[in-house]
């Protein structure tokens, strides 16, 4: 069995924290079966946000009485200390307890610091001086703020995208991390669904004896293989490296990882899943991605205002509304019949 430490923190979890997204898309019933399951299994770091929508909702209710038992991780994306007050206290009343072990900021466009005028990190100690929160965080998408959080010495973890096609760039700054003492926590290391082999990106984040992945899971059957690797963790063997340089390979260049941070779309286009739709067809069965549902969805990219809200917003610098064009061209053609997936 692994376990990782976060830096300076102490929180001590064996190497598969449970990233609560996707638990907002089932029924109550069914995210309180998965999360406990999770925990009678050895995972006891849940990480979530005040805007996943019931997610918070759903490990209170998952963990009434068992509190001290589990680690829980959300986060504030609040711009002004009254925001950031008023969120901390629904986020402590959603998960039926009276402190939080990581209070993180949400991706936020700028890296909080004292006396930077928005009174935001100060909040931040002031909560811990209360005991509302024990430790304190940031996530964020670009490289560039991260490197600020990691050059600070504010904060204690760093939440950063982080999976087996990692730029050179992202694993400086997972080393980073651990000479600053921070615990690094490895969001999107399936990349959003797109990485399908769970062995091998095991394998990958098991090198790192630091960083800690979160693992977006939302079935019962994605559950059992990340239970199956706290007694038989995977190791990186030859025919994981080969597996791992072929999809470096297919996933090489622009595409979209589904963060979400482009929306809302003022025409109503999904397009975490729609600017990814391309690779979607072609490493997921794609039958999922060819009902009516998915094809109206797709129709709506022809609704685009080309307003460039999506292109301005994404952390990747992405030409967002060219990558939907292109991927709505691609799903014509496959729905045609003239392009086999």
């Amino acid at each position: 069995m692994k376990f990782v430490t976060l830096g300076k923190t102490g929180i001590t979890v064996n190497k598969n924290g449970f990233g609560a997204l996707p638990i907002q898309r089932i029924s109550k019933e069914d995210a309180i079966k998965l999360v406990r399951k999770a925990y009678q299994a050895g995972i006891t770091f849940f990480d979530t946000a005040r805007f996943y929508t019931d997610s918070e909702e759903k490990l209170g209710e998952a963990f009434l009485g068992i509190r001290k038992e589990v680690y829980f991780a959300t986060k504030t994306a609040a711009k002004t200390t009254e925001e950031f007050w008023k969120q901390l206290d629904t986020s402590l009343h959603n998960l039926k307890t009276d402190y939080i072990d990581l209070y993180q900021f949400h991706n936020p466009a700028f890296c909080p610091k004292p006396e930077d005028g928005t009174g935001l990190y100060e909040a931040m100690l002031k909560a811990k001086e209360q005991g509302k929160i024990r430790h304190i965080g940031i996530t964020n998408h670009r490289l560039a703020i991260a490197k600020e959080a990691v050059a600070s010495g504010l904060y204690e973890t760093l939440q950063f995208p982080f999976c087996y096609l990692a730029s050179e760039q992202d694993l400086d700054l997972v080393q980073a991390c651990k000479e600053a003492g921070m615990g690094f926590l490895a969001m999107k290391a399936l990349s959003g669904g797109l990485i399908t082999n769970s062995k091998a990106a095991y394998a990958f984040e098991a090198q790192f004896d630091q960083v800690l992945p979160i693992w977006g899971i939302q079935r019962e059957t994605e559950l059992e293989e990340f239970i199956s690797y706290i007694a038989n963790p995977p190791k990186m063997t030859e025919e994981i490296k080969q597996w791992i340089e072929e999809d470096r390979k297919q996933l090489s260049g622009e595409f979209c990882r589904g963060c979400g941070y482009c929306m809302p779309c003022p025409a109503g286009i999904e397009i975490n899943n729609c600017a990814r739709m391309s690779l979607l067809l072609r490493r997921s069965p794609s039958a999922l991605q060819l009902t009516k549902e998915v094809q109206d969805k797709m129709r709506k990219i022809e609704d685009c205002l080309h307003c460039n809200q999506c292109k301005s917003r994404c952390p990747y610098g992405l030409d967002t509304p060219a990558l939907l064009e292109r991927n709505y061209e691609d799903y014509k053609q496959v729905l045609a019949g003239e392009v086999q997936v």
